[in-house]
């Protein structure tokens, strides 16, 4: 299967918004997907995750906005570029009374895979997810967690070159989800594209490119670090002191722009560059008889990073509501 033109976008969103009765579940979202990469779509329940991933595949119909997914109009896909596109939703769909190889050769009958190349596929894919051992166990008798890595077995087994994947390692343990994102940068690095939305915000750090979603809104979308970067305003460095000393006496320095007493003994500054920083923090410290027992780069966790991007909506948020408020004083 070939991969469309490197110049054209695998997905494109422009303005898209959907709405559920009175609620808004996506709410004015444009981002591009480019091939070959891993675009992770993280937020909390409820925050247009998977809308988002159903208004791709052509399940739900955009209240507003355009969408394009391998050049065509999801809600009239034609049937060969189905079959370039896997899809694991969140929920369990598929037949509990048939065994687990029974469910996948079944998935990758209906993408026309014949009997040989099947077998070879039903056996790779239950190998990957760890669930071979389990082959001749029927899907109801599976734990919650061996249901959803067969539904990401069923997504993969026909090879396709987009993937949209739901909530992947909801309710896997930690190994079990890193070899799963190590299969999804293997095809990542194969030429397949994967939209992966997820809960765990840690997860971000696998993907190439980030959309931040919260109540509907893309927040942001961009690569991992310079998302990082964005939300701390520079490079951050953490320096511990060999004993008490007083933060604010770093503000003048040359390149800081901005510190933080995270301790008595511990302070956080935000520079342009750390690395032309860092000497002159120490020569200030030093000046004050005290020396820096070590000086190191602080990178937040991306919890940290996404609870500053929702705690910079709300507080725009008040600002607008506040602005709106005493225009309508004034009128």
């Amino acid at each position: 299967m070939q991969s469309p033109p490197a110049t054209e976008p695998v997905v494109a969103m422009d303005e898209v918004t959907r709405h559920y009765g009175g609620l808004t579940a996506l709410d004015g979202v444009t981002l591009r997907v480019d091939a070959g990469s891993i675009v992770g779509v993280i937020g909390p329940s409820g925050s247009g995750k998977t809308t988002l991933v159903r208004t791709l595949t052509g399940t739900l119909r955009p209240t507003a906005g355009t969408v394009r997914v391998l050049g065509e109009d999801p809600l009239k896909f034609r049937s060969r570029t189905r079959a370039r596109i896997g899809y694991m939703p969140q929920n369990f769909v598929l037949y509990e009374e048939l065994t687990a190889a029974e469910n996948l050769s079944f998935v990758a009958s209906l993408y026309g895979l014949l009997w040989n190349r099947r077998r070879v596929r039903v056996r790779q894919m239950l190998e990957l997810v760890e669930l071979w051992d389990a082959r001749n166990r029927r899907a109801r008798q599976l734990s919650g967690g061996m249901q959803r890595r067969l539904e990401l077995a069923c997504a993969l087994v026909h090879d396709p070159i987009l993937i949209f994947v739901d909530e992947p390692t909801a309710g896997l343990d930690p190994v079990l989800r890193q070899t799963i994102w190590t299969e999804f940068r293997r095809l990542r690095d194969a030429g397949r594209t994967l939209v992966v939305t997820t809960q765990y915000v840690g997860e971000a750090e696998y993907c190439d490119r980030v959309a931040v979603l919260a109540e509907g809104q893309l927040l942001a979308f961009e690569e991992p670090e310079t998302l990082r970067r964005q939300v701390v305003g520079g490079e951050v460095i953490e320096l511990e002191t060999s004993r008490a000393f007083d933060a604010a006496a770093l503000s003048d320095v040359e390149g800081v722009l901005s510190v933080r007493q995270s301790g008595p003994r511990r302070v956080l500054v935000t520079a342009d560059d750390a690395s032309a920083a860092t000497p002159r923090l120490i020569e200030v410290v030093a000046t004050h008889g005290v020396h820096v027992v070590s000086s190191s780069e602080y990178r937040p966790s991306f919890d940290e990073v996404f609870a500053e991007l929702v705690q910079r909506k709300g507080a725009a948020a008040e600002v607008g509501a506040a602005g709106g408020a005493d225009v309508a004083r004034a009128a």
